[in-house]
């Protein structure tokens, strides 16, 4: 006689754990929360301007995966909210195993048109919201034994793009911020690494003037013969969060297809 089934354990390698993954909601966000989903954890889902996004990725977590999954609204740009956001998940999943640092904004300005303003919203929102989340997880994480922190970056952190100067500076701060995290909290039990993309197949490419342009170039110039998916970010995030990649610290992984090998700016 087959065991019942509310008998069988769920053998999913990140079953009860949770996570929480900022920008959840939509593009490569909402990629990574159902990848976690799908390997058993829980999933908690940041969003901040669309509301109707976070509960349509909250009920295709539910349908497929049946975890458990709940969305939280906050502006991370605002410190109070970052800790407010934090504080919610911890009392509302009793526990924080997996932060995903994917949220970001900037301004598509060049360097000389950029405004304080821009600056500070933008660094705001990529840099010092990770660095606080990850400085109000960590005790959280520390009290189960572990966790893994993924920083989510771009190929601006390295390479010179137009009108991107904002971001750009932004995510190489990110990745700087990665490895000092890394170091210091790797002796307590925390994986800290960064996922930088390539071109990236999403709607976040509408705020482009020349699109088109760049995906043709994408897709010509990508040794894999075609532009990185939102699932092929979240596949690697996926793998820095399994216990398989404990050796790997401070990294940043860089998922492009190839592209960066030959790519030219101009």
């Amino acid at each position: 006689m087959s065991p019942d089934s509310s008998d069988k354990v769920d053998a999913r390698p990140l079953n009860g754990r949770v996570a929480l993954i900022t920008g959840g909601s939509r593009g490569i966000g909402r990629a990574i929360t159902l990848e976690l989903a799908s390997l058993g954890a829980d999933v908690a889902v940041n969003f901040f301007r669309n509301p109707k996004q976070a509960v349509e990725a909250i009920a295709s977590v539910k349908e497929r995966y049946g975890v458990r999954a709940e969305s939280f609204k906050a502006h991370i740009g605002e410190p109070d909210q970052v800790e407010e956001l934090i504080s919610n998940v911890i009392e509302s999943f009793g526990r924080l195993d997996i932060l995903i640092n994917n949220a970001a904004s900037g301004i598509q300005r060049a360097a000389t048109e950029l405004e304080p303003k821009h600056w500070d919203w933008t660094m705001g929102i990529n840099v010092r919201a990770p660095w606080l989340a990850a400085k109000l997880a960590a005790p959280h994480m520390i009290a189960k034994g572990g966790g893994s922190i993924v920083n989510i970056s771009s190929l601006g952190s390295t390479r010179v793009m137009a009108d991107y100067t904002s971001v750009g500076v932004s995510k190489a701060a990110l990745e700087s911020l990665t490895r000092y995290l890394a170091v210091e909290l790797a002796p307590q039990g925390i994986r800290v690494n960064t996922v930088s993309g390539g071109l990236v197949k999403t709607d976040a490419l509408d705020h482009f003037e020349d699109r088109e342009n760049m995906i043709a170039k994408a897709t010509q110039e990508t040794p894999a013969g075609r532009m990185v998916e939102p699932e092929d970010i979240a596949r690697a995030v996926a793998f820095l969060c399994l216990p398989e990649s404990q050796m790997i610290i401070g990294q940043t992984i860089v998922v492009d297809g190839g592209m960066t090998l030959t790519w030219r700016t101009t």
